[in-house]
Order: structure tokens, then sequence, then C-alpha cells
């Protein structure tokens, strides 16, 4: 993952404010050592699975409804302090599941420093796993590839269907979006600027 992420910068990746991902040591590690002053979300759906696997069974269900009312709430305030509740609900009858959901807390919530405008973009990285499922879709068809080039060349063309699809359709997170939520973004900072402004010359 290292070697990965120095090669997109040394190709002029630069700019990065997020990256969204499973809780892979080694990736988790290189976003750190390579992407100076970008955050890092855990993936929403990445961690429910995590989450499952130290609930009882009986009790995911309930667990799955207290987790998705954290991401039902209308701002970044609303979202921590529902956090704080789920935790303690957790904390009365699944200590357990407290303890793993109260570690996770900074990288669960690392979408809410950013406009709710686009939170349903940058809290799971489900577009990367549509990929993942369509190239091992297709490689399954396949079967044995005779060798190295015949598999780059298949992955290769599933890839390039996806960015003609990305380029000319419906954008996962297109400009306009991101437009929208930068002047979200900046009209919190004026409002930010002022009040503390208005707090110093008081």
């Amino acid at each position: 993952w290292l070697a990965f992420f120095r090669d997109l910068v040394a190709r002029g990746l630069c700019g990065v404010k997020l990256v969204t991902s499973d809780a892979h040591a080694g990736l988790v590690a290189a976003i750190t050592a390579t992407l100076a002053g970008a955050g890092w979300q855990r993936c929403r759906t990445h961690y429910a699975a995590n989450l499952m696997s130290v609930t009882p069974k009986s009790s995911w269900p309930w667990v799955k409804a207290l987790l998705h009312s954290i991401y039902d709430q209308p701002d970044a305030d609303a979202v921590h302090a529902q956090f704080d509740r789920v935790v303690d609900a957790l904390t009365a009858k699944l200590p357990a599941v407290a303890e793993h959901l109260e570690t996770a807390r900074a990288d669960f919530l690392a979408f809410t420093a950013f406009p709710k405008e686009i939170w349903r973009q940058i809290w799971s990285n489900n577009p990367n796993e549509r990929l993942n499922r369509e190239i091992r879709r297709r490689t399954d068809v396949v079967g044995i590839f005779p060798d190295r080039p015949s598999i780059i060349r298949l992955v290769g063309a599933v890839l390039a269907e996806q960015h003609d699809e990305w380029a000319e359709g419906r954008r996962y997170l297109g400009i306009d979006i991101l437009a929208r939520a930068q002047a979200v973004e900046n009209t919190a900072k004026e409002v930010n600027d002022e009040l503390t402004l208005q707090a110093i010359t008081a």
C-alpha cells in the first residue's frame, strides 16, 4: 500500500482531504505516511461487519438499528450526540460492543467534519466494492488465465468501462456536488470568522 500511494503522489495526486476505506492496518498507515493533511473515514459498511462479529447474533438487529440511527441525524452535533446515546445504551447491555464502538469513534465519525451535502458519498466506499464485485464476476467467468497480461487486459477493460460510465453518466461525486459542498463550507467558515471577530472586538 505504501508503494501504491507513493506512486499516486509521484504522478501528481495532491490536495486529498479524506480517504474512505476499511481498517486494513497497512492501508491506513500508508495513507498517514503519504497523504499529509488527509483524514481517514472508516467505511460504514465494513465497520458494520466488524461490529457484527463481536455482537451476539440475537442482538444484531437491535445493534444495527442503533448504528443506523447515528447516521440518520440532521447535522454533525446531532450525530455526535446520538453516538454518545448509542454507546450508553450498549454499555448497559453489551459492554464489549460498546467498547468496540467507542474505540472506533474518531474513525467512524470523520465524515462529520465535512458538509452534510456529501456525507452519503464519503461515509462508505460502496462504489469501489461494487467495482470489485464486477471484476470478480468477470474473472470468474474465465476461470484460469493463460498468463498475467491476459488478466491485466480483462481487468483493464472492466476499469475502462467503469471510467466511461462515470465520465458520461451520473457521477457519484461530481463537480456539482463538490461545488455545493464547498459553498456550504465557505459560508460556515465566514460565519465562524465573523463570530470570532465579534468576540475579539467585544
